[in-house]
């Protein structure tokens, strides 16, 4: 079966070919109800926009996609600006990804091209992608799954982090359960904490939510009561969340928690801030913890307590998977779990 073309969409949704090329290279110049109606014949037509000219003759193009939400950190942004030694300290999550990627693809002879942001919608930024690489990664959440059922017709594509929501696609994911139950253990049984209180994400954060059913997990077995739901949840999970987090935990009343596990390293750091300024000492009055094991865990003060995830090897497993997948299309598809270590700092009063 040949592949859909663009003459086959504007027949279908009943335009120009004029039109269908708007509609992915520049979308706001369409109308709402006529570009919706070219992107729905697209997706039943398994279309999928072609990059350049050298794609169409040969159908391959030498690069590699990453498709991820954008994750700014204002906070994070405006240390690197102020300190130019600052950026490996504020490397984000998706920045290791990149790293981990770009290494990979350059050892296998590819370039990588990076789609960071939903502006215009999943729609604008699968098109953007798609039809120029040989296949693609894509963080949880970032594109409609309906969207990647078609791209994945004629692309290889990788899941990274979330549940596996599409059976055929290869999928890779971290311990987020089994790395947040070994820190919380620790807290419980190594430094005899009781009161614990964990401020997660998101509720549709997969891996968030994964962090807090391990956090849930090792309260069960300590004996201590399993909480419904996180002492607190916010939205972006940064620096500044974090802070605003830490505040509220202290302003609420009654017994301070013994310690604060956070969902992510982030707004971890943001809340050692808020903690000295209010002049609660860490880890004397106060644990805190975070995940994800950003560099900028090792140099705050007091040093974090965190679960290391291979953020770098999982963007270098995903160009793995998709050079193996390029080699051999029918192979089986994988799942892959990679493990994560506990890093015991002063943030919890080790080190």
């Amino acid at each position: 079966m040949s592949a859909p073309t663009v003459y086959d969409v504007a027949e279908r949704s009943g335009v120009s070919i004029a039109t269908v090329s708007r509609v992915y290279r520049s979308p706001d110049s369409v109308r709402a109800q006529t570009r919706e109606r070219v992107l729905e014949a697209a997706r039943e037509l398994g279309y999928v926009p072609s990059g350049n000219a050298r794609g169409l003759a040969s159908r391959t193009t030498g690069v590699l996609g990453l498709c991820f939400p954008d994750y700014a950190d204002p906070d994070a942004e405006a240390d690197a600006e102020n300190d130019s030694g600052a950026d490996d300290a504020a490397m984000l999550y998706s920045d290791q990804i990149i790293r981990g990627m770009e290494r990979a693809a350059r050892r296998h002879g590819y370039a990588l091209l990076i789609a960071a942001s939903l502006q215009g919608g999943p729609e604008s930024l699968v098109a953007k992608v798609a039809g120029r690489v040989d296949g693609f990664a894509v963080l949880a959440q970032t594109v409609p799954t309906e969207d990647l059922e078609v791209i994945s017709r004629r692309l290889p594509v990788v899941m990274l982090a979330g549940p596996r929501e599409i059976d055929h696609l290869d999928h890779l994911v971290v311990a987020n359960a089994a790395g947040e139950r070994e820190l919380t253990r620790h807290l419980i049984e190594d430094h005899g904490l009781r009161r614990l209180a964990f401020v997660g994400g998101d509720p549709d954060s997969p891996d968030a939510e994964a962090r807090f059913r391990g956090f849930r997990e090792a309260c069960g077995a300590a004996g201590l009561p399993v909480p419904d739901a996180p002492d607190l949840r916010t939205g972006m999970m940064t620096r500044a969340e974090g802070a605003r987090a830490a505040e509220t935990l202290l302003d609420r009343g009654g017994e301070r928690p013994d310690a604060m596990v956070f969902a992510n390293d982030q707004m971890a750091v943001g809340a050692l801030r808020a903690l000295e300024r209010r002049e609660v000492r860490v880890p004397e009055d106060m644990a805190v913890t975070g995940f994800d094991g950003i560099p900028l865990s090792r140099i705050v003060r007091p040093s974090l307590t965190t679960v290391r995830q291979p953020i770098r090897q999982l963007g270098e497993q995903a160009v793995e998977l998709l050079v193996q997948r390029l080699a051999d299309p029918s192979r089986e598809p994988v799942s892959l779990e990679l493990p994560v270590s506990l890093a015991r700092r002063a943030s919890c009063g080790c080190g």
